[in-house]
């Protein structure tokens, strides 16, 4: 069959994310405990090859894959979830996939390659049973209430107190005490509650969730000594804290990240503007001079 150039460059690319593809998801194959999670991998795996080798009857060539992506992909899996690293290679599929269409009636294999994508997309969705996501509700309970909590704290603290070391300190006792109050609540919560979950491990998400977010808040007034841009970077890092777990939910979750981020950025600033104002009243009110 002749090809054009397009189409023959458009083919030799579709290879290359085929045999790339099949080696991420061999090697995440033998990451997987699950027997039957290990199999849905493998067949997919074989699918990539089989479609490579469809492709290559056309091109006529051998390409080799991206090892770039393969570590990438590996690696997000590895450290972030099975979950996040497949729901970023599935946004990556559906994008190869609008290629196929394009393909359909030039290349007879493209639409029974596009439906396998489909089934590929349809049995990673059914296995995807991570534990970390199914405790997310205990890490949204530690985030959110330490990025409410602390950030108002230190805000009221900046003002009422106005020594960066003194904040730090009083910051890291309230947020330890905070954090070890949530992981005791959670654990009470979720034992009474009519759920799979455990409830010591519920705790422990909530508890080493609020404690991380606590130190990250607390940092820049342990290195920094004009508290005012302390606090600057504090707010700045609950930002940042705010949109990697909801860009992190939003990809695994299949949620919207917009509406998320806005409501709990919102809150937490909202906060921590009230609770800078009643430091400066407090501090006036009171006549505190340090």
């Amino acid at each position: 069959m002749e090809l054009s150039p397009e189409v023959r460059q458009r083919l030799l690319i579709f290879q290359r994310i085929e045999i790339t593809e099949n080696h991420i998801y061999s090697r995440l194959a033998g990451t997987v405990k699950s027997p039957e999670n290990r199999k849905v991998l493998e067949k997919i795996a074989a699918d990539e090859m089989r479609h490579y080798e469809q492709w290559r009857r056309y091109t006529g060539e051998s390409v080799a894959p991206d090892h770039a992506a393969i570590s990438k992909y590996f690696w997000i899996s590895r450290v972030l979830g099975f979950t996040f690293g497949v729901k970023l290679m599935e946004s990556a599929e559906e994008k190869a996939q609008g290629g196929y269409e394009q393909l359909v009636g030039l290349i007879p294999e493209a639409e029974a390659i596009m439906k396998d994508e489909q089934e590929h997309e349809t049995a990673l969705l059914g296995m995807l049973d991570e534990e970390r996501l199914r405790y997310t509700g205990s890490m949204v309970l530690g985030l959110n209430d330490a990025l409410v909590e602390l950030t108002g704290a230190l805000a009221g603290l900046t003002l009422a107190l106005r020594d960066a070391k003194l904040i730090a300190l009083t910051g890291s006792v309230t947020g330890i005490a905070a954090a070890l109050s949530m992981g005791a609540s959670s654990y009470l919560s979720t034992k009474s509650e009519d759920t799979t979950k455990n409830p010591l491990k519920a705790s422990v998400y909530t508890g080493v969730a609020y404690i991380l977010t606590v130190v990250v808040l607390i940092f820049p007034y342990l290195v920094l000594s004009n508290y005012y841009v302390s606090l600057a970077c504090t707010l700045a890092a609950a930002i940042g804290i705010i949109a990697a777990f909801n860009y992190y939910i939003s990809v695994a979750r299949s949620e919207p990240f917009k509406s998320r981020f806005l409501e709990m950025a919102g809150l937490s600033l909202g906060v921590a503007a009230f609770s800078f104002l009643v430091g400066y009243l407090l501090r006036t009110l009171f006549g505190v001079e340090i």
